[in-house]
């Protein structure tokens, strides 16, 4: 047999094994229970606000440049083992390359490309989703303490703009440029949770926090004790509940239902426990869910939490 008949031979059986390998995982790829609906989402849940989708192109954006970078990666290592292995090219030792300013100018660039374009769209839908408005429709006081959650529904109930007379002692740890975005004449309702509690329709765990279908909603995330993390599942968005700073974030939900909300950051002993309910509704029920609290004797407020630090309230901007 000639040599390059030799040498044909010799590459079948890596072929053949190429082959496969890409079959099975192919398999392995359609075996798997997500269908054409979750695919395209990677294991994130459907948003059910305004401005989730733009977090989940985020998300969606990034896994394509992740899988573009493996194809390239995986492809170089596939090719270096087929057409340089040594049983091809008979050689014990290869050529050794060294000092190759082409190569080594390009695997710095294409990194610094790479990290520069995902931060330049990470940056930017950061910045577009921390916006908040000076007056938004709603704006609730999210309490978190150990082992649950209070909400402040900062709502002038009873229509009046001349109660209350004076701010709530309750909300004084808040800072006034976002109490500025609060209704004026603002008497407030609320709800504070146990971790005993569960929601009447569901059964999940926890207080639930009513929202309306379409109107802007402002957290103001305040905690008593320790760090807790706000997180509304298919918001897909979480923000660090500090005690002696202030955070907040505004959605607009556009989707009725009951979501999963926890805590997303350890607490302390009980923290598994610190779960909530978010129940999207229309206006008008979310109006008639503040005057049922209020009939409940619920007005006012909780203790918001712990008041800022001097250093806390020069780190922050001021408000857009």
């Amino acid at each position: 047999m000639s040599p390059n008949g030799s040498d044909r031979s010799s590459r079948r059986p890596v072929r053949r094994k190429l082959l496969q390998a890409l079959a099975a995982g192919l398999v392995l790829v359609t075996a798997t229970g997500c269908t054409s609906k979750d695919f395209p989402r990677l294991g994130m849940p459907t948003p059910v606000t305004e401005e989730a989708p733009r977090i989940l192109s985020l998300w969606q954006g990034s896994w394509a440049a992740a899988l573009a970078t493996g194809v390239l990666v995986w492809g170089l290592i596939i090719w270096a083992v087929i057409f340089h292995r040594r049983s091809r090219t008979k050689i014990e030792v290869p050529a050794q390359t060294r000092y190759n300013m082409p190569i080594e100018a390009l695997y710095t660039v294409v990194p610094i490309i790479i990290v520069s374009v995902l931060f330049y769209f990470t940056a930017r839908d950061e910045n577009a989703l921390l916006k908040t408005s000076k007056k938004p429709d709603h704006v609730v006081n999210v309490v978190g303490y150990q082992w649950s959650w209070g909400f402040n529904y900062m709502e002038n109930v009873d229509g009046s703009t001349a109660s209350p007379k004076q701010e709530a002692k309750e909300i004084s740890s808040i800072p006034q440029r976002m109490l500025n975005a609060v209704p004026k004449g603002a008497e407030g309702v609320y709800d504070a949770g146990t971790p005993g509690e569960r929601n009447p329709q569901t059964g999940n765990p926890g207080p639930t926090l009513w929202l309306p279908k379409g109107e802007s909603v402002q957290f103001i995330l305040t905690s008593r004790d320790v760090i807790h993390s706000f997180w509304v599942i298919p918001f897909l968005m979480k923000m660090d509940v500090i005690p002696g700073h202030t955070n907040r974030f505004e959605v607009t939900p556009n989707r009725e239902g009951t979501f999963r909300g926890k805590c997303a950051e350890l607490c302390g002993v009980d923290h598994s426990r610190m779960l909530f309910n978010v129940k999207v509704v229309s206006p008008e029920r979310y109006q008639q869910h503040l005057k049922d609290l209020a009939k409940k004797g619920q007005t006012g407020y909780i203790p918001a939490g712990i008041e800022q630090t001097d250093a806390a309230k020069n780190a922050e901007t001021k408000i857009q």
